[in-house]
Formats: C-alpha cells, sequence, structure tokens
C-alpha cells in the first residue's frame, strides 16, 4: 500500500481512539465540532486545490505514494485525512487541558 495513504489512516485512526478511549471530550457528538470541520474542509478545498492543481501544481505527489483519488479540485483525499488528523488533534489538546484548569 501506498506510504501516503498508510501514514494518512495511521493518522486519522490514531487521533480517533485517542478521543474515543481516552480523552473521551464528547467532540464527535458536538455540532460546533462539525462546523468547524467544515469551515476547515471549505479552505482546505480553497488551498490545497490550488497547491494540488492537475494543470500546474505547486506540490506533486509521487503516484506511487498515494491511492490516486484526487477529489475536488485534483486534490489527493489523503490531505483531508490528515486536515481532519491534525484539527481534530489540536481540538481534542485544547478541551483536556481546559479540563485540567477546570480542577485545578
Amino acid at each position: 500500500m501506498a506510504e501516503y495513504t498508510v501514514a494518512t489512516l495511521v493518522a486519522v485512526l490514531g487521533v480517533v481512539a485517542i478521543e474515543v478511549f481516552w480523552a473521551r471530550t464528547g467532540i464527535f457528538g458536538s455540532l460546533r465540532y462539525w462546523l468547524a470541520m467544515a469551515i476547515v474542509f471549505s479552505f482546505q478545498v480553497l488551498v490545497d486545490g490550488w497547491l494540488t492543481r492537475l494543470a500546474d501544481p505547486v506540490v506533486r505527489y509521487a503516484p506511487e505514494q498515494f491511492l490516486g483519488v484526487r477529489f475536488p479540485l485534483g486534490i489527493p483525499v489523503e490531505d483531508f485525512g490528515f486536515g481532519f488528523a491534525l484539527v481534530t488533534a489540536v481540538i481534542i489538546t485544547w478541551e483536556v487541558l481546559g479540563r485540567r484548569e477546570v480542577r485545578e
């Protein structure tokens, strides 16, 4: 399997596991979280779409390193997995640290 695809799966599954089995912040059941993710993905489409456009890309991916599925605007689907993992990890961290401050 392609290296970028594997790294994406590890990042997504790792962040989900951290939330479900350890942090338990409840963000996946929060409308605010999903609205934030929609905003993030909207801007990701604009920026990433420009960076990875097929006509004249700024960023090039080695074809053997990802699935080859590009949607929309030539964006490798793996990019959305990494965006999800990064933003979700930050929100989980924010929530966990906020709980610690409340207890102190």
